[in-house]
C-alpha cells in the first residue's frame, strides 16, 4: 500500500511495496504523468527481459510534485543477466545517461552499487531527501503485470 504524502511532499520513511496497477492509479494522474509512466513500463519491460524483478522508484515522480522532473529507478541485480541488458542501461558515463534519459525518460541505476558523491548505495540513497538529509519513503514495485 502506498501511504499518504507528508507536509513536505515526500512518502514517511521506509520503502513501500506496491503492485504496477496500484502505482499507475496513484501516480498516473496527469497526462505527463502517463507519458512518462509509459517509458517507465519500456525500461521495465527490458530490466524483466533480463531477468530483474525488483525495482525501487524515487525522484520528483513519487512525491505530490504535480509536474515531475522524471523518475529514478534503482534496480536490483540479482539474476540479471547483463548481456540481455539493453546496453544503454549499463552506460552512466554522461554521454550515455543523457542517452538513457532521452529513451527512457528517466534516470536507471543498479540498486547495489554505490553512488558516485555519497558512497552510499542507490538504494539507501534514494532514501535520503537531497535537500534536507532527512530520510524519506520510496516505492518498491516487483516487475510484471505491465499489461493489466
Amino acid at each position: 500500500m502506498i501511504p499518504t504524502f507528508l507536509s513536505n511532499g515526500n512518502l514517511p520513511q521506509g520503502i513501500h511495496e506496491t503492485t504496477w496497477k496500484q502505482f499507475c492509479r496513484r501516480f498516473g494522474h496527469t497526462a505527463y504523468r502517463k507519458s512518462l509512466i509509459g517509458r517507465l513500463a519500456a525500461a521495465l519491460k527490458e530490466l524483466s527481459a533480463a531477468g530483474c524483478r525488483e525495482v525501487y522508484i524515487d525522484g520528483s515522480f513519487v512525491t505530490a510534485k504535480e509536474v515531475p522532473g522524471d523518475y529514478d529507478i534503482c534496480w536490483s541485480i540479482d539474476n540479471v543477466i547483463p548481456e540481455k541488458l539493453d546496453p544503454v542501461l549499463l552506460d552512466f558515463s554522461p554521454n550515455g545517461r543523457d542517452i538513457m534519459k532521452e529513451k527512457y525518460k528517466g534516470d536507471l541505476f543498479p540498486a547495489e552499487i554505490p553512488e558516485g558523491i555519497s558512497g552510499k548505495l542507490f538504494l539507501d540513497f534514494f532514501q535520503t531527501d537531497k535537500i534536507t538529509g532527512e530520510q524519506k519513503g520510496i516505492i518498491a514495485l516487483e516487475i510484471g503485470g505491465f499489461d493489466d
